[in-house]
């Protein structure tokens, strides 16, 4: 469970940064509301994916399956460091309708993909990870979409490094305590 919750926390940080982002970009009360609704189901829905794939990718791979999740945590963790300075793309957010707003809040969910395939490496259980991320992808996002204009664009940067530092540095641990065991 311990591991569940240290992959699960910089995933909020990771949320609320993106959360935070579409609160700037100036969305319309109607775009608010389908961003509540699409944004924690991608936010959902992606790692659940990466779940199923990383616990059958685990069995495949065997006693390897520690290192090659200690390998993806870190490397989202440097993706996410890499884009926390970059904007996300307000206009799009703005300008997008049906099936391409659908496709955004995809789109912006991939790297949780990774987290989850991660999850499913380390063979950690997918009840669990289904709820906490559900969870979180609901609370998170609302919280970034409330408070993210007020804290702007520097907050949504710093959660955004922190979530990737967290992540290399889960990496880095994981991979020690395999080479070690």
């Amino acid at each position: 469970m311990t591991r569940l919750v240290a992959i699960i926390l910089p995933l909020c940080l990771d949320t609320f940064a993106a959360a935070t982002a579409l609160a700037l970009a100036g969305l319309t009360p109607r775009q608010r509301l389908q961003v509540s609704v699409l944004f924690p189901a991608a936010e959902t829905a992606m790692p659940v994916l990466g779940v199923v794939v990383g616990l059958g990718a685990a069995r495949a791979l065997g006693a390897a399956a520690g290192y090659a999740a200690a390998a993806m945590l870190a490397a989202t963790g440097a993706f996410l460091l890499a884009e926390a300075d970059e904007t996300e793309s307000a206009a799009a957010w703005r300008a997008a309708r049906g099936w391409a707003l659908i496709g955004l809040a995809l789109g912006i969910a991939v790297d949780e993909l990774a987290l989850g395939l991660g999850i499913g490496l380390l063979r950690l259980s997918l009840t669990a990870a289904v709820i906490m991320i559900g969870v979180q992808a609901v609370v998170v996002t609302q919280l970034g979409l409330l408070v993210g204009t007020r804290l702007g664009e520097h907050a949504r940067e710093r959660a955004a490094q922190l979530a990737g530092f967290a992540l290399v540095a889960l990496g880095i641990f994981l991979f020690f305590e395999r080479l070690s065991s």
